[in-house]
């Protein structure tokens, strides 16, 4: 889109994190504004802090895995605004834990809140933005729509889809003035780790070094709306795995193998300094020549 200033957005996810940054990005463009979140009182901050921009903006709590809700909230920005320019389709959650132990509930609220509702509200507000001279969908996707990780199998199928979704309503829309773009971050300062549901097993923190600020990839996101980009990724860590996944996606299953091996070495040595007799017994299976086995510390992260 060559010019956002009075345009109209709809951002989901707004209270905070990503969707609040990327709303408050847009109310500085001059866009005005319809925030969604469960989270209303988070919604309500994000609303005070779009009005300081001299742009109208509207609260709307809404659980967007609830189909009554989600067609309410499309019929009523109809009804109120006639539709929207930009629909920035940001709600997601995480589940982070051995797939095996996932609660199929689990599995159905993060499809529900990653996939299907972006995709019911796409569906949803579709003849509208295509009855604009131009209009754009914006799906905040991850580097794990991508690449894979252990332990967030639904998470990264939830993020696959969504990708793969876009790629298609671009290529079937485009040239009807419908701009399509995926935002695949990678790890983000936000507490979507925190907030990862967990088989009680807490998620790792990713390196300092890795993270990238909000402030960083809400200006990614609004110029990749500003310039119709098929898909933006915001960081170098990214850019990398975009590059490994087309050149050699291999080398993330051999990644993932050392890592269990690892790991598997480290409770070996463990087991063997709470029982020597099991250390010996090792190490005859091994070779006498075989040296004592050692933890290997843990890598320092930020």
């Amino acid at each position: 889109m060559r010019r956002l200033a009075g345009k109209t957005a709809l951002v989901t996810g707004a209270a905070r994190g990503i969707g609040r940054a990327i709303a408050l990005r847009l109310a500085a463009k001059g866009v005005r504004l319809a925030l969604v979140d469960r989270d209303a009182p988070g919604l309500a901050q994000t609303q005070r802090d779009a009005e300081q921009f001299g742009v109208a903006a509207l609260s709307i709590p809404c659980d967007l895995t609830d189909n009554h809700d989600l067609e309410a909230l499309a019929e009523g920005l109809l009804d109120c605004w006639a539709g929207v320019d930009v629909l920035v389709n940001n709600a997601g959650i995480a589940y982070y834990g051995p797939t095996h132990a996932m609660a199929p509930e689990d599995a159905d609220e993060v499809l529900a809140t990653n996939l299907h509702a972006p995709v019911k509200l796409t569906h949803a507000l579709l003849p509208a933005l295509l009855a604009r001279p131009e209009s754009h969908v914006l799906n905040v996707c991850s580097v794990l729509g991508l690449a894979v990780m252990p332990r967030v199998a639904v998470y990264c199928a939830s993020k696959h889809a969504l990708i793969g979704y876009s790629k298609a309503l671009r290529v079937e829309y485009g040239r009807q003035g419908l701009g399509v773009t995926t935002l695949c971050p990678g790890f983000v300062r936000t507490a979507l780790i925190e907030d990862a549901t967990s088989s009680g097993r807490s998620m790792r923190r990713p390196p300092g070094v890795c993270c990238v600020s909000l402030d960083r990839v809400a200006h990614a996101a609004v110029r990749g709306i500003e310039r119709n980009r098929r898909q933006v990724i915001v960081d170098p860590v990214g850019r990398w795995i975009r590059g490994t996944m087309a050149a050699a996606p291999g080398l993330f299953d051999w990644m993932h193998s050392l890592g269990k091996a690892r790991r598997a070495a480290n409770k070996r040595a463990e087991l063997a300094a709470l029982h020597p007799e099991v250390e010996t017994a090792l190490r005859l299976k091994l070779g006498r020549s075989a040296p004592p086995l050692q933890v290997q510390p843990p890598r320092q992260v930020a």
